[in-house]
This record gives C-alpha cells, sequence and structure tokens, in this order.
C-alpha cells in the first residue's frame, strides 16, 4: 500500500515538471515585444474613437473647468441639480462652455451686423447688447424648458405609477419589488428614476436615502411628499399598503384640481390670440370692402 502511494507521486510529480517544460516560455526580449503590442493596441484604439470625443470634449471639459473655476460654488451646484433634474447627462462645466460659446457666437453675429450697416453707433451698440442678452438667455431658458418638461411627465405618469405599486404592495409584493415592477412596466422619466434608485438600493444604499434622493432628483413636489409619506410610515412602523392607498387617493385629487385649475384659465390665455390674430382678420374681413368702396367714391 505504502508503495502504491509513493508510485502515485512521484508519476504526478514527472507529469507537472514534464508539461511545465513543454510549456513555451517568452523570452524577456518577447515579453517586452508583446507589451509594446498592447499598448500600441490601446493608442490605435484611442485612434479609432471619432473626433469630436478625441479633441473637442477634451478642449470642452478643459474650458468648462476654467470657467468654472471663475463662478460662485453655489451658483455651479444650482446649474449641476438643474441639468440632474432635467435628466442631461451633462456636466455643469460643459454646459458652460456652451454657454459662452452660444454667448460669443451671438455677440460676433451682432458685431458682422453693426459693422456691415454701418459701424459703430448708439443703435449699434445696443444692438450688440441685444445680441449679446439674447445668446446669454438661450441655454438658460433650454434648460428651464427642459427641467419644466421633465417633471410635467414625472407628474403625469405618479399617479398610475402609485395606483400600481399600491397594487402590487397589497398583492403581497414588496415595497421593492413593487418599485421594480413599475419600473418595468412604465416608460419615461419617473420609470428611469425609481430603476436608478432600486439600483443604488441593491448596492447597499439606505432605501431612506435612496428615496430622498430621488425626490430632491426630479424636484418634484407630489413625489417628494410620496416619498417624506412612506420613509415616515416605515420608521413608525405604520402599514406600508394603507399610506400607498392614502397617497394614490391624493395623486388623483391633486390631478384631478390641476386639471379643472387649467380649464379654468383657458379662457383667460384664449384672449390674447383672440385679440392679436383673429380679431384683426375679422376686421379686415368686414370693414375691407367698406373701405374699398369709401375710396372708391371719394375718387371720383
Amino acid at each position: 500500500m505504502f508503495a502504491v502511494i509513493i508510485a502515485i507521486v512521484v508519476f504526478a510529480s514527472v507529469t507537472l515538471l514534464v508539461l511545465a517544460l513543454a510549456r513555451p516560455r517568452l523570452s524577456i526580449i518577447e515579453a517586452r515585444i508583446a507589451s509594446l503590442r498592447q499598448v500600441a493596441q490601446g493608442e490605435l484604439s484611442d485612434l479609432a474613437l471619432p473626433f469630436e470625443e478625441r479633441v473637442l470634449a477634451p478642449i470642452v471639459r478643459g474650458f468648462g473647468r476654467l470657467l468654472s473655476n471663475f463662478l460662485p460654488a453655489t451658483f455651479l451646484a444650482g446649474v449641476q441639480k438643474s441639468l440632474t433634474t432635467a435628466g442631461k447627462d451633462v456636466t455643469a462645466a460643459t454646459f458652460f462652455t456652451m454657454w459662452a460659446i452660444c454667448i460669443g457666437l451671438f455677440s460676433v453675429l451682432g458685431l458682422m451686423a453693426v459693422v456691415t450697416l454701418g459701424g459703430f453707433s448708439a443703435q449699434g451698440l445696443l444692438g450688440l447688447l441685444m445680441m449679446g442678452s439674447i445668446g446669454f438667455l438661450i441655454p438658460q431658458t433650454w434648460l428651464k424648458s427642459a427641467v419644466r418638461s421633465r417633471q410635467r411627465l414625472v407628474v403625469k405618469a405618479l399617479p398610475d405609477a402609485l395606483d400600481m405599486v399600491t397594487t402590487c404592495v397589497e398583492a403581497g409584493l414588496g415595497l421593492d419589488a413593487a418599485l421594480g415592477r413599475v419600473a418595468e412596466q412604465m416608460k419615461g422619466p419617473l420609470a428611469a428614476e425609481l430603476s436608478q434608485t432600486l439600483r443604488e438600493i441593491a448596492m447597499g444604499r439606505l432605501r431612506r436615502e435612496a428615496l430622498s434622493e430621488l425626490g430632491e432628483r426630479t424636484g418634484v413636489q407630489e413625489l417628494i411628499s410620496f416619498v417624506n409619506a412612506v420613509i415616515q410610515a416605515e420608521q413608525l412602523g405604520v402599514s406600508v399598503a394603507q399610506v400607498l392607498k392614502v397617497q394614490s387617493d391624493q395623486m388623483r385629487m391633486r390631478r384631478r384640481q390641476r386639471a379643472e385649475q387649467l380649464a379654468h384659465e383657458a379662457p383667460v390665455k384664449m384672449v390674447f390670440p383672440l385679440v392679436l390674430c383673429i380679431f384683426p382678420a375679422f376686421m379686415l374681413v368686414i370693414l375691407g370692402p367698406a373701405v374699398i368702396n369709401i375710396s372708391q367714391q371719394i375718387a371720383k
């Protein structure tokens, strides 16, 4: 028995030694060539990137960081929060770069118009100032419009999402599973935000912190109220299903009130197009023939 064990050990040792000797080994020069080849492949992969990613993007980021050094930290944080709320995957530095380019472009157009139309004068300088102001306001207006549009979509989808979450929780699912089901079934900004929140929870973040950041990230007051109610219910030990049902009823009531408010505002908003567009056309159609007849009679 002891001889058999010794034979097995010797056979295994000889086999491992033969395999080690038979495996090809790279020399120092070959290893150096292989490393250089890997570096060259990496450089070729970088060269394969588009021109805007290799050249323009680093320039934009660098110029944006340079501009950010001269701006207050609170202003930078506010712009970054607005970009996050709008769902734009853009840093504040890049946005400031685009802002500066827009101001410079409109200023150059205004300067060219001033030079072309007759040189520098009071009217020309006023026009140049107006063009620069337009370039300053366009990015800011675009960002505010994007924020309002995304928040409007979140508010519109929130009641249906809460109904689905309430139904799933009453059916026996947990809150995370119910939110995941809503994120799978629905589309739009709310589903994307819920998916990001669930990923953060899966990575180990506390649920109340992830939900609180969900409300702050969207900036929708209805969603913030829902998140606060869910967090408070978990802390106090209240039934989450009951809280979700109450929140769902409140969301639907708020949506109905919002629709009634918009319906009441519609007649007031219709006054401006009526006065500016429709009434002048009516006056032209009604008084036009009379004016023509009167002018013909006067000419005779």
